[in-house]
């Protein structure tokens, strides 16, 4: 299914739902990524997908029942069932979701509102996680990753207390050592940290000088209270893949470890749905032109009906003229 305008377009595959390509008209997509166990798949995650009713590893038994990582989403058949509108079911779980895509009549922003349904005959816990994947050759060594994240800790830390020692973005600890999460060099490790947000909007920018184009990705923190940035390398140690993902827990586990868990850093893990309840949660991603010298982003913010993009140490701006559609 293809979303467009004069100026850009959105393209969401029908086999798993991903969000495969934005790119203004005749331009680069940043939005890059298929597993290797995912090639000859039918339905699977690819670029932007949608994590439901989990962010990660089912449990062992619900594995041997045939759930698979990250749920189910990206596992089925999506439909159109009118213009901007793409739905599926996901059986195991129980839910079904339902998606309608917005762009701008003229900019390069799209909105997206996501509405999911438990039709169980009784209440669940789930999870539901937005993974956006930028590769090469928009991603290589230079590409700069920013958010308004604040407090985190790496996945890789031991249970039951993963959160310490915790830290700020955009640092994070790899043993004593500090790593700085703007840049991927050669070492992805730790390769999945997460934080939270302490802002009413969330925001994660992607900005490549040497493409001049960002791409910015915009929720409310009440739907998503998490940031998760994930990194990834090839055989050469090249960048491969980074994901910008943005959900509603921060601890990649089995809900059994979440259920016992609860919080981290006063934030739940984990969200609920009643019976036959429905909720719907958005975000907007959108494309700018960047100069050659661009450093990277320090803020985004909403005004005056326009997205607004101030530069790192600088007082540059850009702007896009248009703003989400929530």
């Amino acid at each position: 299914m293809v979303i467009q305008n004069p100026n850009a377009e959105a393209t969401f595959d029908l086999g798993g739902g991903s969000f495969v390509s934005f790119k203004m008209k005749n331009g680069l997509n940043p939005l890059r990524w298929l597993g290797p166990a995912d090639l000859n798949a039918t339905n699977r995650p690819m670029a932007h997908f949608l994590c439901l009713d989990r962010w990660g590893q089912p449990s062992d038994p619900e594995l041997a029942n045939g759930m698979p990582y990250h749920g189910e989403a990206t596992r089925v058949a999506w439909k159109i069932t009118s213009p901007g509108i793409m739905t599926a079911s996901l059986p195991m779980a129980g839910l079904d979701v339902a998606r309608r895509i917005l762009i701008d009549p003229l900019a390069a922003l799209v909105t997206v509102h996501e509405t999911v349904t438990n039709r169980n005959t009784l209440g669940k816990i789930y999870n539901m996680v937005q993974h956006p994947t930028i590769g090469p050759p928009f991603l290589d060594e230079d590409t700069l990753v920013d958010a308004n994240a604040r407090r985190g800790f790496a996945q890789s830390s031991p249970l039951p207390n993963p959160e310490e020692p915790s830290f700020y973005w955009p640092q994070a600890f790899k043993d004593e050592t500090t790593v700085n999460m703007r840049r991927l060099k050669n070492d992805p490790l730790p390769n999945v940290v997460s934080y939270v947000i302490d802002e009413p909007l969330g925001w994660a920018t992607a900005s490549s000088p040497k493409q001049s184009l960002l791409i910015g990705y915009l929720w409310k923190t009440a739907e998503y209270p998490w940031f998760n940035a994930w990194r990834h390398v090839d055989a050469q140690n090249k960048p491969l893949a980074r994901g910008l993902e943005f959900g509603t827990t921060g601890l990649h586990q089995p809900f059994p470890v979440l259920v016992k868990k609860n919080r981290i850093f006063g934030r739940l893990l984990y969200t609920y749905l009643d019976t036959g309840e429905t909720t719907t949660r958005s975000y907007a991603t959108f494309l700018l032109t960047i100069p050659p010298d661009w450093q990277g982003v320090d803020r985004v913010a909403i005004s005056q009906g326009k997205v607004i993009v101030t530069e790192r140490n600088s007082q540059r701006k850009l702007e896009v003229a248009a703003s989400p559609q929530w």
